[in-house]
């Protein structure tokens, strides 16, 4: 295991830390810590930067609540960056976003695949920017109540394709619910790994009373 001694820091004193979330394996934030921030990390388990705007140590959280919980603190093959695993509370970025990298610059339409959280990104980018013409800045122009109105008629929909066991169909309602979930999840601000962290914990419980149920 490496000791801080053998880590790279620049002329400024500082290495970048990459910050990844746990959970959904999303780049949350680009940071910078020196040798004092990256002790204050180790020793208490949480994420500690360099500020370099302020000029100052900065615990993350320490006034917002968005605290990071590290899990693991991995150096590059140079020594001269790290990459940081947390379990998050809370949005990473100061704009109130999951992740700071939210601002979507390219994609290429013959290599790139549809993610869910591509689709999540893009959802947050059209909140932020309100395009003329998109159905989904129409839906974040209305509000809460539209939306919310919108996820009960899809729910009704998948249920009137489901009863009538048209596969297609309800494949097809299916994805028109999940888009419009999502954009309550954005309007609401809850992130995809909110979920994912709410099913591994009821997958495990459910595994934990299948065993029960053997014995």
């Amino acid at each position: 295991m490496l000791t801080i001694d053998s880590l790279k820091f620049d002329e400024k004193g500082l290495i970048p830390a990459i910050v990844v979330d746990a959970v959904s394996r999303k780049v949350l934030t680009l940071a910078y810590m020196n040798r004092e921030s990256l002790e204050i990390s180790m020793k208490e388990g949480r994420t500690c930067f360099w500020s370099r705007s302020r000029q100052e140590l900065w615990r993350k959280g320490e006034t917002s609540g968005n605290v990071q919980h590290i899990v693991s603190i991995t150096a590059d093959c140079d020594r001269d960056a790290l990459t940081v695993v947390v379990n998050k509370e809370g949005p990473a970025c100061h704009l109130g976003t999951d992740s700071c990298f939210s601002d979507l610059l390219y994609v290429n339409p013959e290599t790139s695949d549809f993610t869910l959280e591509g689709l999540y990104e893009l959802l947050q980018g059209r909140k932020k920017d309100l395009p003329e013409g998109s159905y989904t800045t129409y839906l974040f122009q209305k509000g809460l109540d539209k939306i919310l109105k919108k996820v009960g008629e899809e729910c009704t929909e998948v249920i009137i394709a489901g009863k009538a066991e048209d596969k297609a169909e309800t494949i097809y309602e299916i994805a028109d619910l999940c888009y419009h979930v999502m954009v309550l999840m954005v309007q609401t601000g809850i992130g995809l790994e909110d979920v994912q962290k709410e099913l591994a914990s009821r997958h495990v419980i459910d595994h934990k009373v299948k065993q029960e149920k053997m014995v």
